[in-house]
């Protein structure tokens, strides 16, 4: 028998081919659906990628509201995005708010910023410097840890956008809404798949958690984008989110083929 045949008599079986791992919601298909599900909450679009010039005060105390993941200039994260633009392109046009960026950090306010800073907003967003950086600051801040965590509680990719979704509008700071906050009220409800739980029965916890979360908001207390858009999934066993997709968020009707 030739050397390299399989079942030679001193040789041992032929491993059967391992199967391949399941995609994650990093997968780059599977997170363009991520960004135009959130898109469609967030902007009541699927063209996610019109929304780097995207900037308004919506009324929710978080003062400006801009970008593709919603950054805040009263909340951190836009003041981070632009120091990070600072720093790879000085002297762009959003450069010089990076004082009033600093002093209005956790108000609503828009002193030093008003009357330009949403045009200037708008002119950064063609620079594709910018929107890298817009790019980056998600992936940084909201995307990479909201899918290890869900890796890490052996959750599929509904699970890890659940996940995704609820730390881009609660942001994970200490408070009793912020994702880790939701997670761990949902923990005491159910048990995620990495211990032994049932994934399904531990996202429906989950989302009831977020659910909550969101009623502590009267800004976010419209739940939609889970009650007809991640529910009508996870009702479906959809828990890879494979196309096609249908779902309403704040009575608007979307679809992915």
């Amino acid at each position: 028998m030739g050397a390299a045949t399989c079942a030679a008599m001193f040789s041992p079986p032929c491993a059967a081919a391992a199967p391949a791992a399941a995609a994650g919601l990093d997968d780059p298909a599977k997170k363009e659906i991520a960004m135009k599900l959130v898109s469609s909450a967030e902007n009541s679009s699927l063209d996610w990628k019109a929304q780097y010039k995207y900037i308004g005060d919506i009324g929710d105390g978080r003062g400006y509201t801009a970008g593709i993941i919603g950054f805040c200039s009263g909340t951190g994260d836009m003041l981070d995005l632009v120091e990070l633009y600072a720093d790879r392109k000085p002297g762009n046009v959003l450069a010089r708010y990076l004082p009033a960026l600093r002093r209005v950090d956790g108000t609503d306010s828009h002193d030093g910023l008003d009357p330009n800073f949403p045009d200037d907003w708008r002119k950064a967003a063609r620079d594709a410097a910018f929107q890298q950086a817009q790019n980056d600051e998600r992936d940084r801040v909201y995307f990479n840890p909201a899918v290890r965590q869900g890796k890490a509680d052996g959750l599929r990719v509904l699970g890890q956008f659940a996940y995704y979704d609820a730390i881009v509008m609660h942001g994970d700071g200490g408070d009793a809404t912020s994702f880790s906050s939701i997670r761990r009220r949902a923990l005491r409800q159910a048990r995620p798949p990495a211990q032994g739980g049932d994934e399904t029965t531990y996202l429906n916890a989950f989302l009831d958690a977020r659910v909550w979360a969101m009623k502590q908001e009267e800004a976010h207390s419209d739940t939609s984008r889970v009650d007809t858009a991640q529910r009508v999934f996870l009702r479906q066993g959809n828990l890879d989110l494979n196309p096609p997709l249908d779902w309403k968020v704040y009575g608007d009707s979307f679809h992915i083929g």
